[in-house]
């Protein structure tokens, strides 16, 4: 198996706040991994570092084999590695007077010519494209409203439909439900488990909450002023554990602690037909 993500010795300060501390991790084509912490301990800083928003200050990411940043410098080609890059944010990332159908398109811009890019004109190969996505995730019926009128987990399956239509190979999503009701959540985990599942896609997804780790990850990353204090099988976690690590934090972590485990995830087995990149 070949490594999708590779950080070696990753360092970045924010002026006196050490916000990543020597992080070493490999995360494998094809994995789910959940990375937790409470507040502070890293989780967005290290997403946005392996998407290449922003440059560490010492350290080496790899994203297929290709450098994304090194040294403090961000990789020439960034643009064109995050082309495989998805990034699902907490607070959906959508542009609210746009409908849903073009907010989704917008993961096309990558391919799409300069002139159609600032004119927001897209083919009708890409509006159909953008539909089967829609239909995907379940809100085809809402591809005409504009994204304001969608509730909180329909945006986020709207972000997530973006990721599908750009063929993303490697999903970051950053605190996915930390704003989304019970149902909502595990609404979204599902479509971010399909997505590993049915097309491959490497998954890393920050959670506060470690049941949902427990329930869709089979890995979890466990951050902790900077640092990765875990690194192993999810069902491995406990109460116990995490007070070990968290201390007095554990609170934020965890509500309920009586979700089944995750069970190894199967390989890809069938992409969504007129979606394969």
């Amino acid at each position: 198996m070949n490594a999708a993500i590779e950080i070696s010795k990753l360092d970045k300060s924010f002026g006196n706040c050490k916000a990543l501390n020597h992080v070493d991790l490999t995360i494998q084509e094809g994995e789910m991994v959940a990375l937790i912490g409470a507040s502070g301990s890293g989780k967005s800083t290290l997403l946005r570092h392996i998407a290449g928003f922003i440059a560490a200050d010492a350290g080496e990411i790899t994203l297929m084999g290709d450098v994304v940043q090194r040294d403090g410098r961000l990789a020439k080609n960034i643009r064109a590695l995050r082309a495989n890059i998805g990034f699902v944010f907490q607070q959906f990332n959508l542009v609210g007077r746009l409908t849903v159908i073009t907010n989704v398109m917008t993961g096309l811009l990558y391919r799409t010519s300069l002139w159609r890019s600032l004119m927001m004109r897209f083919s009708i190969a890409d509006r159909q494209q953008a539909l089967e996505a829609l239909t995907a995730v379940g809100i085809e019926q809402k591809a005409w409203l504009r994204a304001t009128t969608l509730s909180g987990g329909q945006q986020q399956r709207a972000a997530i439909a973006r990721c599908l239509v750009q063929g993303a190979k490697v999903i970051l999503a950053d605190e996915p439900i930390a704003s989304l009701d019970p149902e909502s959540s595990r609404n979204v985990m599902e479509l971010l488990a399909k997505m590993n599942r049915e097309r491959g896609c490497t998954v890393v997804v920050s959670l506060h909450q470690v049941d949902f780790a427990l329930k869709y990850c089979v890995r979890t990353v466990a951050l902790h002023q900077g640092c990765v204090v875990y690194d192993g099988p999810s069902a491995a976690l406990t109460p116990q554990m995490l007070s070990e690590l968290y201390g007095a934090a554990v609170e934020e972590l965890f509500a309920k602690f009586d979700c089944e485990p995750a069970t190894k995830i199967p390989a890809a087995n069938a992409a969504y037909p007129l979606l394969a990149s």
